[in-house]
């Protein structure tokens, strides 16, 4: 199991201190729940190919997961900006820069995508 880079650098939700806590933590059911129905769609996309079916029905498909996919993207950047870079911004200092600086650069991926 590999570390997470992130873990200890914010404090957790709700002022808690426990920096094992994410901004999307109080989310997490909802998230791995929609997240399970986006695999299934993907699923279905390849049975759909398995299955030769009509190559726009196949694109629409794909295009609903993408929109899926950009919707759990935006949830979780809002939860980031909401939680943990506002901790790093109420503290101060190089952590708050570096926090900003990881949001613009998470943003500035989603755009390209």
């Amino acid at each position: 199991m590999s570390e997470n880079p992130h873990a200890g650098r914010a404090e957790g939700a709700a002022g808690t201190g426990d920096a094992n806590l994410h901004g999307y933590s109080a989310q997490k059911e909802n998230y791995a729940k929609r997240l399970r129905r986006i695999e299934g769609q993907v699923r279905g996309i390849a049975k759909m190919i398995d299955e030769d079916k009509y190559c726009i029905d196949v694109l629409t498909q794909i295009s609903a997961v993408n929109s899926a996919l950009q919707s759990v993207a935006l949830g979780l950047l809002d939860e980031h900006l909401g939680h943990c870079v506002t901790h790093a911004v109420e503290a101060g200092g190089s952590e708050a820069d570096a926090k900003l600086a990881e949001a613009s650069a998470a943003i500035a991926r989603l755009v390209r995508s």
